[in-house]
């Protein structure tokens, strides 16, 4: 009898402490230890966790996709104006300007990240504007965001981008030479007189190519050079997380929240040619600085433990993530030749 009453006492304090809420603290004790055994963090409440299912990459390229067909609509719709104002080249600028602001707002609109926009009152200053460049995301951003009257400068390759490339051209911006040196060195002067004379801003990446993992790259001079020609105030635009949202060679966009930020104008009025190096290296500074801020809700990165089955199971992360972009992309290669297949059928049958 009292072994019997003592086994039922114990039952009910176990159903008991089932509900108590310290028992559910003994649950994720254990569920710690199970995410150290398996040698991934467990993410924290505040932490965005990389989603690499199939749902999220098959909606990643929908929405890739549906970018695609809106800069097609909107670039042949830009297109026809640009052919009108053929004979006013700075009109073009600006409505090439117009063409950024309303297809870099759709095209961030359906991509979904999460955007943090701050200094925006220095976005209207008449400005050289210089900005870290670390994913495509940079470019839809950018057109977005800067004023009316701005012209960029870009590499000459550029006009082989589809789409994109042939209206830049037909808008008049800029382009260099960087593999000619003597060549650049004549496009950025002019380039320096159509922005004095006609009473425009700059666009331009400083450091010259695009960053692989989000760290700023050594900045060119150039635009201390064009600074000192135009003597207009240099205004830093600091993008942060837009390398984590999307990765180079990935078809994958990452709901990872961005950050736009314009930095207050620095004026050049008194800059002199003999400090040029110092004038790089101190927005350089500034603008690594301001980058390399933590970003709280950056994906969790995976990292490998000592354990062997630590290292096996991230190898099979990263291949997973391989196989899933691989596959999507001969998904929406087969498409598109279906539909050109069939669209060539009918007109064959007709």
């Amino acid at each position: 009898m009292e072994s019997a009453r003592g086994s039922s006492i114990l039952r009910n304090r176990r159903l008991e402490s089932f509900f108590n809420a310290s028992s559910f603290s003994t649950v994720e004790e254990s569920s710690k230890v199970k995410w150290r055994e398996a040698g991934v963090p467990k993410p924290k409440a505040d932490v965005l966790v990389d989603d690499n299912s199939w749902f999220a990459v098959v909606i990643s390229c929908i929405r890739i996709v549906t970018c695609f067909v809106t800069m097609m609509v909107t670039t042949f719709v830009w297109a026809l104006i640009m052919l009108v104002l053929l004979p006013w080249p700075y009109a073009r600028i600006k409505q090439g300007n117009i063409y950024g602001h309303v297809t870099g707002r759709l095209l961030m609109w359906i991509l979904g990240n999460p955007i943090k926009i701050e200094g925006a009152e220095y976005s209207k200053t008449r400005a050289i504007y210089i900005c870290n460049h670390a994913s495509p995301l940079d470019i839809f951003l950018v057109m977005w965001l800067t004023p009316t009257g701005t012209v960029g400068i870009a590499k000459k390759e550029i006009i082989w981008y589809p789409l994109f490339g042939q209206l830049y051209v037909l808008s008049n911006h800029l382009r260099i030479d960087r593999s000619n040196r003597s060549s650049a060195i004549e496009s950025m002067k002019q380039a320096a007189r159509a922005i004095v004379d006609n009473n425009l801003s700059l666009i331009i990446f400083p450091e010259g190519t695009r960053s692989k993992n989000g760290r700023l790259l050594p900045f060119k001079k150039g635009f201390v050079h064009m600074a000192l020609q135009c003597r207009l105030p240099i205004v830093p635009m600091v993008l942060t997380g837009t390398h984590l949202a999307w990765r180079k060679n990935s078809l994958h966009i990452r709901p990872a929240p961005l950050t736009v930020k314009f930095l207050p104008p620095i004026k050049t009025e008194d800059w002199t040619a003999d400090k040029t190096d110092d004038y790089v290296k101190m927005i350089e500074t500034e603008i690594r600085l301001a980058t390399e801020v933590k970003n709280p809700t950056a994906p969790v990165e995976r990292k490998a433990s000592t354990s062997k089955s630590s290292e096996d199971q991230l190898f099979y992360f990263q291949q997973r993530d391989i196989n899933h972009e691989r596959t999507m992309r001969a998904l929406i290669s087969r498409f598109l030749g279906m539909s050109f297949t069939c669209s060539m059928m009918n007109l064959v049958l007709k």
